[in-house]
């Protein structure tokens, strides 16, 4: 009999093919990719050609930071998207050695990156010729040379210049003449382009699917460009103030592929150029009309020529209940529906709405503070497909109306009850939605860990979850909800007093939690936070300000398995110099807020600041600007990092039903 041959590693009798089969499989998880490329010098060559995808950050300081990028890039060749968020100083250099090892690199992001030139985009555009996507979003250093460099690109289809003020017509219009493959382009907010900048787009990019130009300067010249667009699906004019009636009413023809238009926040437009523009857009499905005209029969009868329409925004807007009926009477059928603060919205005129259009999926009405049970029955027993209801702040709403939420509401996936009456009861009859993965319950008082028990043991596909303020809950109802939503991503316990690192312990067996907000809750210490650093490996968000028993030893846990942690808010807590200069070897770190720190010394800060490598925003106290020096803070700007100095003192908790969002709560 032969002997059989030994073999000493069995993975090499299967194919590249099926190993790269099985690191697809792995691409959620970056750190079970890393655990792949460290089991042998196959492994690691193999992922090497796998990766498409790469989101480098540096882990060392700015200076040092270029030589580690470059390796990085060298290491993976063949990838396709490279997203540079992360690095907040691009160099033209590291954009030329790009340009020299990532010959297959189709979509690049630098939408928070700074220093770049026209020199390095030139060097990126010509070498790369498979470029299709670009995002220079908030690339605010950049003028009209370096766009025109961008226009090079001749195969690119899809820009986005938001926020990019210095650049005009002239970078714009070379754009036009360049890129004329381009199916999608956002305009957003730079406030140096104008109508010819604009007309010479609609001329010249006869392929355009998708124009953003909210916030721009444009007026009613640049409108018969536009329309040549025959191609065009999305269009965004959001704020566009110099735009009126007599804007709309000069069109002659409109676009017959219009499918998306947002015309929010415009203060110069009523029913009359709304008609005007229905007139000419008959295959439009999505219309966002938030914060403008006055919702009356007049824009109902406009709107109603749109039959293909399925959603409508009108947030911000006052609405009149013959308006809404008027919306009622419409022979098309609603999809989505958003009256998000509007004024006027009443039980008739909402009832109106629900009753006629019953296949809708999304429904906001948040804030719509004269609504009571009647309007809330009506939608629950007429709309029973809804996938989506908001009503925070629906304060007239009884605690008996969210009973029919769970009766007849099966398949929603996200509810907002946040700032409601809903009790126990309530909670009970809502778990019967067991599909639903997004639930707000914040400022709910009369909501206990009995109701909360309901929803852990049958809302097994949430992933979010917020509690704010909601103080009747403690580790119970936690400990229930961690028990029985494993895939939880996101959880706020924020200022529920009663909770306690055992709230944390039974939180860290949900392994995919990324954000964790529990800011005033004084019984959660240090020993809370190492299971959560241990097991939560995907955490990016951690907030424990108030947390005033968490101190320098709750960060060495933090620094040492919270390799994805990008912000963190430590205000008020007892952390000192020490523990924040544990976190500087968090190289991801993007994001901190230490507001009101006693331990902190400016010695020990800037030595903590220098060594976070990848800060872009740092918020502190006022009173260290004079003393931190001012080399460091030059370095630290000169890095990306925004400073964000505060004067705000200290302020009393408030009586728990007076609680509201409070200015510290939204920072």
């Amino acid at each position: 009999m032969k002997k059989s041959t030994q073999i000493n590693n069995p993975f090499e009798l299967l194919s590249e093919e099926i190993i790269f089969s099985i690191l697809d499989c792995l691409k959620t998880n970056p750190v079970d990719r890393k655990s792949f490329s460290l089991v042998s010098k196959s492994f690691y060559s193999i992922e090497s050609r796998h990766r498409r995808t790469l989101k480098p950050y540096p882990r060392t300081t700015a200076d040092h930071c270029y030589p580690q990028l470059k390796r990085v890039l060298n290491r993976y060749p063949f990838i396709t998207h490279l997203d540079l968020t992360l690095c907040p100083r691009i160099p033209d250099g590291f954009l030329s050695v790009t340009s020299n090892s990532c010959k297959d690199v189709k979509f690049i992001d630098f939408s928070r990156s700074r220093v770049f030139t026209q020199v390095g985009l030139m060097s990126l555009v010509n070498s790369c010729l498979n470029l299709v996507e670009i995002d220079l979003s908030n690339a605010v250093h950049l003028t009209d040379s370096a766009v025109a460099a961008v226009a090079g690109c001749r195969s690119l289809e899809r820009l986005s210049l938001v926020r990019c003020k210095g650049v005009t017509d002239i970078g714009i219009g070379c754009v036009a003449v360049g890129c004329v493959k381009l199916r999608a382009l956002n305009l957003k907010w730079c406030l140096g382009v104008g109508d010819l900048g604009v007309a010479l787009i609609g001329v010249k990019c006869k392929l355009i699917r998708s124009l953003d130009l909210s916030h721009l300067l444009i007026t009613k010249k640049c409108m018969p460009s536009l329309l040549k667009l025959q191609y065009l699906e999305e269009l965004v004019l959001e704020g566009c103030c110099g735009i009126n009636d007599e804007t709309f009413g000069s069109f002659k023809q409109g676009w017959t592929s219009l499918k998306s238009l947002n015309m929010s926040h415009w203060e110069n437009v009523t029913h009359v150029g709304v008609s005007s523009l229905t007139s000419s857009t008959g295959c439009l499905q999505n219309l966002n009309l938030a914060y403008g005209p006055l919702v009356t029969p007049a824009l109902s009868e406009s709107l109603q020529k749109l039959s293909n329409l399925q959603s409508l925004r009108l947030d911000g807007c006052h609405v009149t209940c013959s308006g809404l009926k008027g919306i009622g009477n419409w022979c098309a059928s609603l999809k989505e529906l958003s009256l998000c603060k509007c004024t006027g919205v009443t039980d008739d005129g909402l009832s109106s709405i629900v009753t006629k259009h019953t296949e809708l999926k999304k429904l906001d009405i948040t804030c719509c503070r004269k609504i009571t049970h009647a309007a809330i029955s009506h939608i629950t027993k007429s709309c029973g497909g809804l996938v989506s209801l908001k009503m925070e702040s629906c304060t007239l709403v009884s605690s008996e109306a969210f009973v029919s939420i769970g009766q007849y509401c099966h398949f929603l996936q996200e509810l907002d009850l946040t700032d409601n009456d809903v009790d126990d009861e309530g909670l009970k009859s809502v778990s019967r939605c067991t599909e639903l993965s997004v639930l707000k319950l914040g400022i709910c008082l009369n909501i206990t860990d009995e109701g909360l028990i309901f929803i852990g043991n049958r809302c097994r596909k949430l992933i979010e979850l917020d509690l704010y303020r909601s103080i009747g809950i403690t580790d119970k109802g936690i400990s229930a909800v961690a028990r029985g939503c494993t895939g939880l991503e996101m959880i706020n316990i924020s200022y529920c007093e009663s909770v306690t690192d055992s709230s944390l312990i039974s939180l860290s067996n949900c392994c995919n939690l990324n954000t964790l907000e529990s800011r005033g809750c004084p019984l959660v210490t240090s020993l809370g936070l190492k299971p959560i650093a241990f097991r939560c490996k995907q955490l990016t968000k951690l907030d424990i300000k108030k947390c005033l028993n968490v101190n320098d030893s709750g960060m060495i846990p933090i620094a040492h398995f919270s390799q994805n942690l990008r912000q963190i808010n430590l205000s008020y807590s007892c952390v000192t110099d020490v523990g924040l200069l544990y976190l500087a070897g968090l190289g991801c770190l993007q994001s901190l807020t230490i507001l009101h720190m006693d331990g902190l010394t400016p010695s020990g800060l800037a030595a903590a600041l220098l060594g976070c490598g990848g800060l872009t925003k740092v918020k502190l106290q006022s009173s260290f600007r004079g003393l931190l020096p001012r080399s460091v803070l030059e370095n630290l700007e000169a890095r990306g990092c925004v400073f964000q100095w505060r004067d705000k003192v200290f302020q009393a908790e408030l009586d728990p039903k007076c609680w509201k969002l409070q200015a510290e709560d939204i920072e």
